[in-house]
């Protein structure tokens, strides 16, 4: 099982990754065979792939993106997140999203599932 500093440090990585926007990155990030539900209760994506298209969709539609964790709940293997996205819109204006993810990480630091709401 994932220690707290683990968790935290995974989800500092995603955060950050996101912000960056490198669409490899982001999904090497996860198990091979992740589940990533964003938003629940959409269908889920599965495997690195379709998370890497889902992110992928999600920065074409976007100039920049930041990402902000406002708090972090680690136990065991998961960590529930809140958090703050600003979004900068292709074709001007700007975004705000805010809502929880739930997370499920390996041993090895790497998201094995994750659900958006």
């Amino acid at each position: 099982m994932p220690t707290t500093a683990q968790l935290r440090e995974t989800i500092a990585r995603y955060a950050s990754v996101i912000s960056e926007r490198d669409p490899d990155a982001y999904a090497a990030q996860f198990t091979p065979d992740a589940v990533q539900v964003d938003p629940y209760p959409t269908a889920p994506n599965v495997g690195r792939d379709a998370i890497r298209a889902f992110i992928q969709r999600s920065y074409d539609a976007c100039e920049a993106m930041q990402f902000e964790v406002e708090s972090i709940h680690p136990v065991g293997d998961k960590a529930a997140i809140e958090f703050h996205i600003t979004v900068s819109l292709a074709g001007g204006g700007t975004m705000h999203i805010r809502g929880t993810e739930i997370f499920t990480v390996t041993d090895e630091g790497l998201i094995s599932a994750v659900d958006a709401y």
